[in-house]
């Protein structure tokens, strides 16, 4: 609906890419934002064939910004390009996480951005907005208006809620605006409650727009060392499922360099392909806070994907009309050790599949 009610407010003289990205800030925190940190999640991207690797908070500091030139040369080397963190800032705005004081004065923002433009940098992650006053949506506006001037593209994080900005904005990918991945490294009591508040997301809060979550993780304890913080209850074909599940046209995964050598290969292979764009998504079957499946049509290939909240595995018989019997399709599931399996199976039926989700588990079929 919000997409039916707006209009393109502003033509664009640039092409926009969207992809996937990486980032270490949502597993190695502030202490990885350096240099050397970073190049690991370059080349964590370019291995995974993504697109962007983000750099958050406190890399004008320590990083420097004498020194991102150098950064971005050497990340364009592997193909990748960069998204920079920025506060929304403001004498309003009491947070200390820098770059501050670059986002709410139009003279500086300007001037900032160009400089962003001209070191090759392809877009910005904005946080921390204090609040839905007419002001604070005129900066997001403004943000986007001067972003776009320079070929930026915006994700806005710490924010409000999307309306129709898709549409409305060529070079706006996203928004944070519900309870997101980092609430997973928190606390305990988030990896507890995650399947379940996945199973609203479809329902509710993606409803509305896109959702920039910054999930999938493929570590089984949510730290650097993948051996202390919280630990994650949900399989590693839920977490596959998410990546399909939460719609955003840029999406910066939870993965980390160990995850090359220490992930399942069928995790890895399946997170090298996935798209972040649809030509077409269809409800399939669900009920909030208990399980869900979504059917999403990239180009001419189908990917169907589930996650069950509910402490007892789940079987479900599933009406899909884009398959019909004969198709060869691959099948991702957890086995009954909960390790994740991906097979190719030949559909017996028209239009229904039988699956089983394992408790807090999920599937995907590709088609």
């Amino acid at each position: 609906i919000p997409w039916d009610v707006v209009e393109p407010l502003y033509p664009t003289e640039h092409t926009y890419k969207m992809g996937r990205g990486t980032w270490s800030w949502i597993l190695w925190q502030d202490g990885s934002i350096n240099f050397d940190d970073q190049k690991k999640y370059v080349n964590l991207a370019a291995a995974m064939g993504y697109e962007y690797v983000l750099i958050d908070n406190w890399w004008d500091t320590n990083i420097g910004r004498e020194r991102m030139k150098d950064f971005i040369d050497y990340a364009h080397s592997k193909n990748v390009d960069v998204f920079l963190w920025y506060s929304s800032s403001g004498y309003w705005n009491d947070i200390v996480q820098g770059p501050t004081n670059y986002m709410d004065n139009p003279i500086i923002r300007k001037k900032e951005m160009k400089w962003l433009h001209n070191i090759g940098v392809k877009g910005i992650k904005v946080d921390f907005f204090g609040g839905d006053k007419q002001e604070t949506m005129r900066l997001y506006e403004a943000i986007l208006s001067d972003a776009d001037d320079n070929g930026l593209m915006v994700i806005f994080h710490g924010c409000t809620l999307p309306r129709g900005w898709e549409r409305m904005y060529p070079n706006y990918v996203g928004s944070e605006a519900v309870l997101a991945s980092e609430n997973l490294i928190f606390q305990q009591h988030f990896c507890d409650e995650e399947a379940f508040n996945a199973c609203l997301h479809p329902f509710i809060r993606n409803t509305i727009g896109c959702m920039e979550f910054g999930g999938t993780f493929l570590n089984k304890r949510l730290n650097r060392n993948n051996d202390g913080g919280s630990i994650r209850k949900t399989t590693d074909v839920f977490q596959l499922a998410t990546a399909v599940l939460f719609q955003n046209p840029i999406q910066n995964f939870a993965l980390a360099p160990n995850n090359l050598t220490d992930a399942p290969q069928v995790c890895l292979d399946f997170m090298k392909q996935v798209p972040t764009t649809w030509n077409e998504t269809r409800f399939i079957d669900g009920y909030p806070g208990k399980y869900v499946v979504l059917a999403r049509r990239h180009a001419d290939k189908w990917y169907i994907a589930g996650i069950n909240a509910q402490k007892e595995p789940l079987k479900l018989k599933l009406n899909l009309p884009m398959c019909t019997k004969g198709d060869k399709v691959m099948l991702y599931q957890d086995d009954k050790k909960l390790n994740p399996h991906a097979e190719e199976i030949t559909l017996k039926k028209n239009d229904e599949v039988s699956i089983t989700m394992q408790a807090e588990g999920g599937f995907l079929l590709v088609k």
